[in-house]
């Protein structure tokens, strides 16, 4: 009642105040119009100053509810609900373009509506031409021209103000409002300074917010592919563990792409990102809609997801795999996309990410020896990986002091039972471990970079004893075997012709053995070498024919002197039809080409009787003798020539020497 009472009091002393003034004549009329005057400009500047004062709280308050905003997306909602209160407007609208992987946002905040909608309250132009011109556009009974108010008349609004959100230099969007409520309200030039302030802030808060959003996506994906990254990869497989049904598995599929670096090496760094992107695009597609598809190293993708049993994991690395097999064209160039697999499984392989995927990678090394290219893990496949690693000092260690014995095996010839070659194969006898298998110490030499240097080694040797046996008046070719990443050095056939010179060997008593898998992945990139090789004289020969994927086309474009039919063909010949089929017509299609055929494998005297029937030229294996250190294949050729015997006796007798 208190406030009441004075009111009331306050109210009748003014009222008698007047009536006072006003009975002392007309002169009093001037005082009391002086005196309402400065009533009224007194009042309307507290009005003025109390309606800045609430703008200013208000977008404190605004600011201040942007800047307390989560990263998490509700920025729009706290930003547009906020200015079209301020405003009065029906409409406040955020738009936004399309920038790298954020679509195009355009979002509106009404008064009726909970939540936001995607309309706007103004014309698109009106937009563009914000944008456009990087000024404010504002139109309607009190802003704007003549143009602006009849496209909002178009348009069906009474007025709006459009004012572009700037980020450093770049216009990033626009904040807008439309509609100012009331039928007889507007906006004014204030309205405009206002939303302008507004906007300010907002294209700083909103630039701030796609700036974490893209550091939160770039410290999980990687910058090439896009794809998810081990970090990224890693939480998946955590909660995938977490939430695996009984009797589920959780698969982890590891592919390793062929060629790589041969890729970078020879096309240069974008051709290699181009072919890894290309992997990245088909692994996502091709792989099931409930699978997380990352890149966990430079050329290592993994596939992951819960799946019913191991040998559904297998099943589909192997259908992933040929999949993705579709040739790759780099302008004129077209390559072949090969990849090897590698499988871990929880629970059975581990239940920690990083077990998990550690076993994936050490099936996948396993994986590239292989001709079907996927392999399961198995705790066997980690002791070898952990075995090669520590050899890798060692091999060092054995080249630069001669540990490594080069052994040879004879090549004979199937017609007449005559010696006419050798193959020089490397053997090494480590102090601690014992005999090392090739294919380790290979591995290693691979991986480390000592590869030339063990190439170098056994070449030296095959020629050194081509030498003596021309000298000794039986003269014998040596083969000598070479990786493909050999053959993607220009500088080795110089070696080649220099170690020719330095022994004094004619060119066509050295063979060089490629795998065939190691010469039809990237034939075109590998025929300059081949074709300078074929061009000094030395013979060159596709070995393991028959286990890789090619067409027998492909000789017709190598420059190839000889075919050596695998030996898992070879040994079945005797007792699977389909061996013997696909011997007879490696057989046939090489002597269409001009070339010889060499079966290694020939173990038993019926494969040796049936590849003598097809017409094979030279046989190589445990029939005629193993592979022998210099000194004992020595004796072997001493006994060789101090009888003639029958040639069934002869083959009897290399078998026991062997």
């Amino acid at each position: 009642m208190l406030p009441s009472i004075l009111v009331a009091g306050l109210n009748t002393a003014i009222g008698l105040a007047v009536l006072l003034i006003l009975q002392q004549g007309p002169g009093a009329y001037v005082l009391l119009a002086v005196l309402v005057a400065f009533f009224y400009l007194a009042y309307r500047s507290y009005a003025g100053a109390m309606n800045q004062h609430r703008t200013l709280t208000e977008i404190y308050d605004l600011t201040g509810a942007i800047s307390d905003t989560p990263h998490d997306g509700t920025l729009p909602d706290v930003l547009l609900g906020r200015v079209r209160k301020l405003l009065q407007a029906e409409y406040a609208t955020l738009w936004m373009p399309a920038q790298g992987r954020h679509p195009e946002v355009l979002l509106s905040a009404r008064p009726d509506d909970r939540g936001l909608l995607d309309v706007a309250g103004s014309p698109e132009s009106l937009r563009k031409q914000a944008v456009e011109s990087g000024q404010t556009v504002a139109g309607g009974a009190k802003l704007g021209d003549d143009q602006t108010r009849a496209r909002l008349r178009e348009f069906g609004a009474k007025d709006a103000i459009v004012v572009p959100l700037r980020a450093s230099s770049a216009v990033i969007g626009t904040l807008e409002v439309a509609g100012r409520l009331g039928d007889n309200l507007h906006f004014r030039p204030g309205d405009v300074r206002l939303l302008e302030a507004v906007a300010a802030h907002a294209a700083v808060a909103v630039e701030n917010n796609r700036l974490v959003d893209r550091l939160r996506f770039d410290a999980y994906h990687d910058a090439l592919t896009a794809l998810p990254n081990r970090r990224r990869i890693s939480q998946a497989l955590e909660e995938a563990v977490r939430v695996r049904a009984p009797g589920e598995v959780v698969a982890v599929l590891m592919f390793d792409v062929d060629g790589l670096r041969d890729v970078n090496d020879s096309l240069g760094q974008s051709a290699g990102d181009q072919l890894l992107a290309e992997v990245a695009s088909r692994l996502r597609t091709l792989s099931p809609p409930a699978a997380l598809v990352g890149r966990v190293g430079g050329d290592e993708f993994v596939v992951t997801l819960r799946l019913p049993h191991a040998e559904a994991a297998s099943r589909l690395a192997a259908e992933l795999r040929q999949q993705m097999q579709d040739p790759m064209t780099f302008g004129s160039l077209t390559l072949d996309v090969d990849t090897a697999v590698g499988i871990s499984l929880h629970p059975e392989h581990g239940s920690d990410p990083a077990t998990l995927l550690q076993r994936a990678d050490v099936a996948t090394h396993a994986a590239k020896s292989l001709a079907g290219g996927v392999q399961l893990f198995d705790l066997a496949l980690e002791s070898r990986s952990v075995r090669r690693l520590g050899l890798a000092g060692d091999l060092r260690r054995a080249l630069d002091n001669g540990e490594l014995e080069v052994y040879f095996q004879p090549k004979v010839t199937l017609r007449d039972r005559r010696l006419v070659g050798v193959e020089c194969l490397a053997r090494w006898e480590h102090p601690t471990h014992g005999a090392v298998q090739p294919e380790d110490f290979v591995a290693v030499a691979e991986h480390t970079g000592q590869l030339s240097r063990l190439t170098e080694v056994v070449l030296r040797e095959g020629l050194r004893r081509a030498r003596q046996w021309v000298d000794a008046g039986r003269p014998l070719s040596v083969a000598v075997n070479l990786s493909p990443r050999t053959l993607v050095d220009p500088a080795f056939p110089d070696r080649v012709d220099d170690l020719l010179r330095e022994y004094g060997v004619s060119p066509d008593r050295l063979t060089l053995e490629i795998t065939e898998d190691g010469v039809v992945d990237g034939v075109d990139r590998l025929l300059p070498i081949l074709r300078r090789l074929y061009d000094l004289g030395v013979h060159l020969s596709v070995d393991d024919f028959g286990t890789g994927y090619s067409s027998l086309s492909y000789l017709r474009r190598l420059p190839v002197h000889e075919v050596k039919v695998d030996r898992s063909f070879v040994q079945g010949m005797a007792t699977d039809p389909g061996d013997l089929a696909i011997v007879r017509a490696v057989v046939d299609i090489s002597r269409h080409f001009g070339l010889s055929v060499v079966a290694e494998g020939v173990e038993s005297e019926l494969t040796l009787e049936l590849l003598e029937e097809i017409g094979c030229d030279i046989g190589q294996g445990f029939l005629f003798s193993r592979p022998l250190p210099y000194e004992r294949l020595e004796a072997w050729l001493g006994a060789q020539t101090d009888a003639e015997p029958t040639p069934l006796g002869e083959v009897r007798r290399l078998r026991a020497v062997g």
